[in-house]
């Protein structure tokens, strides 16, 4: 009798544990990424990571409710090494194993091989690149999160022939976004009325010597090189050739960044003439800087965010809203139909790409700055204006 009297204060305080478990009981809802973890483009996988990371953080401590329940997000990060093939096995295991709505993925490769399944599997392909073929494919179930690079192209090509000449020496990297990028590029140089001196891709993610293949497209003598990768190994390329005596211009691909490039040629003075696109340290419009206040105090004051870390975040945001809206958390349908309507509803703090919107095919509406170096100092321009 007596041990009967003394269990049930504990009965009772185990029932009403258990119950108010169930009252407070969270939706779990995994958000996937397949990127380059390792080798040269680590740092850029890393960097959208860090926007992620920062976004579902703020969410949960928000608090995000869909349809009644409340949810939190939590990030499943799977390296890829920037492989296409590999991108597409972590793909079907962030979905199968982890029931993931929606996959972010930060190279062109990678995209297309996740778009050859995954309206079938019924995932979202959160795609940062900016290859304008991703979404002409007609994918229903793909997000290309940054502008398409085409738009970049004639502006950047025009600033470099008035500036340096019209003879261009391509070093591009030899994945997959450099080959789509170079694939546009050169016809658009030639049709400006430049001449294209040599064109000698090298692998970006997996070498760190450049010197023979920088050497040999210097010796055409060109007025420019074109070039771009991550942004470690596109500064080394810079940065082997000054050592080499090179005096002209770079026109730099999206994918680097003008900030992180400068850490490893040793300031802005080596990227003099350069035309890329704008660090988010130097945006002053309200979204960029408040995120860059916030990430350096996230991950450390002299920690420089990137655009891949921007957009991304605010992606994720949106995301997150996409599914308050749509009021579901599995329907990948519903929820991509509702991220154009939750980037025009984000605050402007939390809208770190001040994006507009997406448009009928899957791409985000954005009018993005472009910096050039002048003067030892980034330039900020609006790519409209530098286009007129």
């Amino acid at each position: 009798m007596s041990i009967t009297t003394k269990a049930l204060p504990l009965v009772a305080a185990l029932a009403a544990a258990f119950g108010a478990g169930s009252a407070f009981a969270q939706e779990t809802v995994k958000i996937g990424f397949t990127g380059p973890l390792s080798g040269g483009a680590a740092l850029y996988g890393k960097n959208v990571v860090n926007g992620m990371e920062m976004a579902i953080k703020e969410i949960n401590a928000a608090g995000l409710e869909v349809a009644g329940k409340k949810v939190k997000l939590e990030l499943v990060a799977l390296d890829d090494k920037y492989a296409p093939a590999e991108a597409a096995i972590n793909a079907r295991r962030l979905v199968q194993q982890y029931q993931s709505p929606a996959v972010f993925v930060p190279h062109s490769g990678g995209i297309y091989a996740m778009q050859a399944f995954n309206e079938q599997e019924k995932f979202i392909v959160m795609a940062y690149s900016s290859t304008p073929k991703i979404t002409e494919t007609g994918n229903k179930l793909t997000i290309r999160i940054p502008p398409t690079f085409n738009s970049y192209i004639e502006p950047f090509t025009s600033y470099e022939m008035k500036k340096f000449g019209k003879k261009v020496g391509m070093l591009p990297g030899d994945h997959e976004y450099a080959k789509n990028w170079t694939q546009l590029f050169g016809p658009a140089w030639e049709k400006a009325g430049g001449t294209i001196a040599s064109n000698n891709p090298m692998s970006y993610n997996r070498s760190a010597d450049f010197y023979s293949g920088v050497s040999r497209v210097l010796a055409e003598k060109p007025d420019v090189l074109f070039v771009g990768g991550p942004s470690e190994p596109t500064a080394l390329v810079v940065k082997q050739a000054r050592e080499l005596g090179f005096k002209g211009g770079f026109l730099i691909m999206d994918q680097a960044k003008l900030d992180e490039m400068a850490k490893v040629t040793g300031g802005l003075a080596p990227l003099e003439g350069s035309i890329g696109v704008l660090p988010v340290s130097y945006d002053e419009r309200v979204g960029p800087k408040t995120f860059a206040a916030a990430y350096r105090k996230a991950y450390g004051a002299d920690k420089d965010p990137t655009t891949e870390s921007s957009y991304n975040y605010t992606l994720t945001h949106a995301l997150a809203s996409a599914m308050k809206l749509a009021g579901t958390t599995t329907d990948a349908a519903a929820i991509r139909a509702k991220i154009g309507e939750a980037l025009t509803k984000l605050p402007k703090e939390t809208n770190a790409g001040e994006f507009k919107g997406v448009d009928a095919v899957g791409g985000t509406i954005v009018d993005p700055l472009v910096a050039t170096v002048e003067g030892g100092k980034i330039k900020p321009v609006n790519l409209s204006e530098l286009a007129k």
